[in-house]
This record gives C-alpha cells, structure tokens and sequence, in this order.
C-alpha cells in the first residue's frame, strides 16, 4: 500500500461525507508579525493589544483573514490538493475571535457535488468549521472547488448543487462578547469616518497597489500550510506558472482598503466571493469599495457595513462586469462581506 497521500480526486467525494483535516495548529503572536509583513495590514484592532482593551476586547485578537487562511489551510490536502480552481465562497461567519494560545482545527462536510459537461473535471462544495481547544466552532464557511477526475470515464455523482443564502440576514452576524466603540480613539485608528459616515451605493477608491512577489505569495502558502499543487508546483500549470493563492489576493485587498475603510474594524460575515481571473507574480494589485448595506448591531457604538471589495490588476476602478455579464479581464477579486464599524 502506498504510504503517500496523492490527494482525493472528483470521484472519491460523496455527499455527507465528513472529513477532519490534519494538523492542528497552536496560533501566537509570531502569525500576527508574519501577517503583518505579508501584507499592509493596519486595521488598529489588530495592531495594539491596548487598541483592542478599550474596545472591550481582553488584547488585539489575530486578524480575522489570518484565522481564515489557517482553518482554510487545513482543508486544502483533503479538498483541493488536485483543485484546478478555487471558485467561490458563502454562508461565511466569524463566531469568536482567536487570541494568541488558541489551537484550531478544521472539519469539512461535502454538501453539494456537480461534474462537469467535460467529464474530466467537477464541482465539489463543503461547509468548512474551524475550532478551538475548546471545541468552540470559531468561523465556518461554504466554498466550492473544480477537482480534476482521476478516472475520466468513472461514472458521474447525482449533481446535487446546495441552495446557499446570498446575503447573511444582520441578525445572524455574532459580535464579540464585550465588544464596545463607545470610547472609540479615531486618532489612533487612522481616520475620522464613522458608520454614519457611509452611504449605501457610495464607491471609495482605495488609491494604493502591491505588485505580487513571487517570494511573499510562496511564504504566505508556506505559512497558512496550504499545499495545493497549482500554488507550489510549476510543472502542474500547462503555462508553467505558479498560481497565487486566492486568499493571498484576498488579504492584499483588504489591507489596501484601509485608506478609505480605516475603521471597517473586524469581519464578521462573508456573503460571497469569487476569484474572477487568475493571478500571478509581478502583477500589481489594487483596490475599490462599494458600500451595499448598513446595520444596527446590538452591541454599544457598533454598525455593521456590508461592503463589496473589488481587486483589479491595476485597471480603472468600479469596473465590474460587462454588458455579456462577465467580469471584466482586470477583476481578481470579488467579495461582498459584513464588517463591524464605528458608529
């Protein structure tokens, strides 16, 4: 019997099966320096332990995406070790913040499964939980993958594509116990704009880029352990190029936002995304916001924004999608998710 693990292909999913991911991982203050030297993340929550006291909170929690990358990281060998692609995301929410000593783990239940009209490749989606030592479940996740066929002539599963909300209702949204923006220091964080301050429809150009490096995108997939093939690999990619990790591009944006959205302080819901066109090193990344919704929380000085982030290649900004539908060939990114903000 083989003693390694050459990944699970289209065929080896069924619907409701169960899988728990290897290895669990005790997350420190080395993740937050790491993350910080990845990206230009700023957000003060994140940054200052004393930030995050008068904001109710015991000490800054690690950034919202950093937990996201290392319970996504631990599903990729068993979902998307032979993915082609990683297509979209739903249903996302963050549950309780992760502090420096927390040990989290990832299991991942397969929801819906759909093979493609080329027979060589197929749909797989899964709800992703990622836990703590305590067995608390800190944020789950739907996301969908396209997995390559082992067997091209393997019969089809029955196509059972799962019915996902579209947008996660306020109400549903969990805020951090204790979290408080009544003594909110605008000073400290960066920028005077509160959550009145926004108005649905209003588009915020965040102005910055980061051209991709090839070195930072192999030591973010290197750091979330991600071991998907088409990241590390450049003999898998017909072009011979290394594909840069979607959540790479995710955490570039979200970092690049804060010159506009300083005080879109913590994510707490993600209601969709998807990785529009591929990315590869020497790109240059860049930035914009549409604000779709706002919320009443019920924790004191808090709103919610639900916001749009958009990644381009560099190209004009609120440029979406042409008039055929599709996205436009410079869009990476687009994610429409709820953060919490000053009121």
């Amino acid at each position: 019997m083989a003693k390694t693990n050459p990944g699970r292909f289209f065929e080896d999913y069924t619907l409701g099966q169960v899988i728990e991911h290897a290895v669990p991982r005790t997350v420190g203050a080395g993740e937050r320096a790491l993350y910080h030297a990845l990206y230009p993340a700023r957000h003060a929550l994140y940054s200052s332990d004393e930030f995050a006291r008068t904001s109710g909170l015991p000490q800054s929690p690690l950034d919202d995406l950093a937990a996201f990358h290392v319970v996504f990281g631990k599903t990729v060998p068993d979902v998307s070790l032979n993915a082609v692609a990683n297509l979209g995301y739903a249903e996302g929410r963050w549950l309780k913040p992760v502090y420096a000593g927390d040990t989290l783990r990832s299991a991942s239940e397969v929801i819906g499964l759909k093979q493609n009209s080329n027979g060589k490749t197929g749909v797989v989606y899964v709800r992703t939980r990622g836990m703590n030592q305590r067995d608390e479940v800190v944020m789950e996740y739907v996301r969908w993958v396209m997995v390559r066929k082992r067997d091209v002539d393997a019969p089809a599963p029955e196509t059972v594509v799962p019915e996902l909300s579209k947008v996660i209702d306020p109400a549903d949204l969990v805020i951090p116990d204790g979290l408080n923006f009544t003594g909110y220091d605008f000073a400290q964080a960066g920028e005077a704009h509160r959550w009145g301050d926004y108005e649905v429809g209003e588009t915020i150009d965040h102005v910055d880029g980061v051209t991709l490096e090839e070195a930072e995108h192999m030591m973010a997939t290197r750091l979330w352990q991600n071991t998907a093939k088409v990241h590390f690999d450049a003999t898998f990619r017909p072009d011979g190029q290394r594909l840069i990790y979607g959540g790479h591009i995710i955490s570039l944006a979200r970092a690049l936002s804060f010159n506009g959205l300083a005080n879109a302080q913590m994510i707490v819901g993600l209601n969709g995304g998807a990785h529009a066109n591929p990315a590869f090193s020497g790109l240059t990344v860049k930035a914009w916001s549409e604000v779709l919704d706002k919320a009443e929380t019920s924790a004191p000085g808090v709103g919610a924004i639900r916001l749009r982030l958009v990644a381009t290649k560099g190209g004009e900004p609120f440029a979406l999608k042409g008039e055929d539908g599709k996205y436009q060939p410079d869009v990476l990114l687009d994610l429409d998710y709820w953060a919490l903000m000053p009121m």
